[in-house]
């Protein structure tokens, strides 16, 4: 994607195998046009904050939504979902967690620390597949964020 202000998706996961499961779920849907994928959390928060590599990209422009797996190297997910909602520049950046993990404990912190929503990874993919195109329609076209 050349035009890093129009991505509306950011995905954080660094599992190639649930990336691509998560793309194809959200392209059957017609939601992966302005998708950016990054397996590097560090990465994925000099995305949001603009810095390094991304220092050119507007703020202003922050994705629709940011899709965030648990379980990263270097900075975990909860991690990253402090530093956004700390930060008033991304604090009103929908966050939804999709992850592996159904532990109560990962839940609860992920709410009390900001999260939009928490969705554990079905294996099924067809079940995967309309969360997936749930959470794009929703995030994408019924919510409306603020300007």
């Amino acid at each position: 994607m050349e035009d890093l202000n129009a991505v509306e998706i950011l995905l954080v996961e660094d599992n190639p195998r649930d990336a691509e499961l998560t793309i194809r779920a959200l392209k059957k849907n017609n939601l992966a046009n302005h998708l950016l994928v990054l397996s590097d959390s560090e990465i994925a928060l000099d995305f949001l904050f603009c810095r390094a590599k991304y220092a050119h990209r507007d703020i202003l422009y922050p994705p629709k939504i940011v899709l965030l797996d648990l379980k990263l190297p270097k900075v975990n997910g909860l991690e990253i979902l402090k530093i956004l909602k700390e930060d008033i520049r991304t604090s009103h950046i929908p966050v939804v967690v999709v992850t592996s993990s159904a532990e109560e404990p990962d839940i609860q912190t992920a709410y009390n620390l900001g999260a939009n929503g928490y969705v554990v990874k079905p294996v099924d993919f067809d079940q995967f597949s309309i969360a997936m195109s749930r959470l794009g329609l929703y995030w994408l076209l019924v919510n409306q964020p603020p300007k």
